[in-house]
């Protein structure tokens, strides 16, 4: 392999010590058919297994074409393939899972789109994906979400080429939560789509589950967009006009038919604007907590390792 290799295969790894020689393996039969140069960066996200102990003997192996990094605790899959874009230096870096439901022959898809038609994000997307109804219930509003909050395709997947070009811009976002996706459609919108396979889980479980997806999304909303804000606007302005037309209401019923007003109708109307207040402070805490993530430059992850 030469010095320069052309391709850079990104693996986020946790938990996945059953399938990292097979994924390895099917990469380098997929490349050594093509023949072409490729390296392969192995980011391990701290997991509980023996993931890391495989990548040693898998290095040990193969140490022209793997380069193992281990990460000092669980970051998130985004953060640990942030880490591995600053260890790649071929010319296309490409994103795989390490769990072989998209198998390691769809690269070639991949490949072959961005020979086709260059794009600077080529995405391999699945129409029918082979996860629980939780999970892809998740993944679906996670899609519909960045869809609507940003107009953005709304299609995306963890399987992807990149330019060399876009991941140097992406290397510059130093922020403590990363959603690739989300600043990969910041830096461009030459994006290109192509359709793969996707397998029945061979190994072990998801990391994700559907409460992860959940606080994912809110994250999403919190550091991406400006939505839980422009709620509060919006829908203070509506409540404030919905309480001042009851408030109305009552003085007109007062007035004209001298009804008593009561404790009831106060009281209500208390809680109400109190309830209202306490959760616009709470939605505005949140963005001063992720302000103060930010200025503070928390990095994005912390490697412990590396071979």
């Amino acid at each position: 392999m030469t010095n320069n290799p052309k391709y850079s295969i990104v693996i986020p790894v946790f938990n996945s010590e059953d399938s990292l020689e097979e994924l390895f393996l099917g990469i380098k039969k997929l490349f050594g058919e093509r023949k072409e140069n490729f390296e392969t960066i192995f980011v391990e996200d701290h997991g509980k297994d023996d993931s890391w102990e495989v990548l040693k003997k898998l290095k040990a192996a193969h140490p022209d074409e793997i380069k193992a990094i281990r990460l000092s605790k669980n970051f998130g899959q985004h953060n640990a393939t942030l880490c591995g874009f600053g260890f790649a230096r071929g010319e296309y870096i490409i994103t795989i899972d390490d769990d072989l439901q998209t198998p390691p022959s769809e690269i070639a898809r991949l490949i072959e789109s961005m020979t086709a038609e260059p794009a600077d994000l080529i995405y391999g997307i699945t129409r029918k994906k082979n996860h629980s109804r939780a999970r892809n219930l998740g993944s679906a509003s996670l899609k519909k979400s960045s869809k609507v909050m940003h107009g953005s395709p709304g299609e995306g997947s963890s399987f992807r080429l990149i330019t060399r070009s876009l991941a140097d811009k992406i290397l510059q976002h130093n922020q403590h939560f990363i959603y690739l996706d989300e600043v990969l459609y910041w830096y461009t919108d030459d994006i290109a789509f192509v359709d793969v396979i996707h397998l029945p889980r061979k190994y072990q479980q998801s990391g994700y589950t559907l409460l992860k997806l959940a606080h994912l999304i809110g994250n999403i909303m919190m550091y991406y967009t400006m939505l839980p804000l422009k709620f509060l606007v919006y829908g203070g302005f509506f409540f404030s006009l919905v309480t001042f037309v009851y408030g109305v209401y009552h003085i007109v019923k007062k007035w004209l038919f001298d009804v008593p007003l009561g404790y009831t109708s106060l009281i209500v109307a208390i809680l109400f604007s109190t309830s209202i207040i306490l959760f616009s402070l709470g939605v505005i805490g949140e963005y001063l907590r992720r302000i103060y993530e930010v200025q503070n430059r928390k990095p994005p992850f912390s490697i412990q390792k590396i071979i």
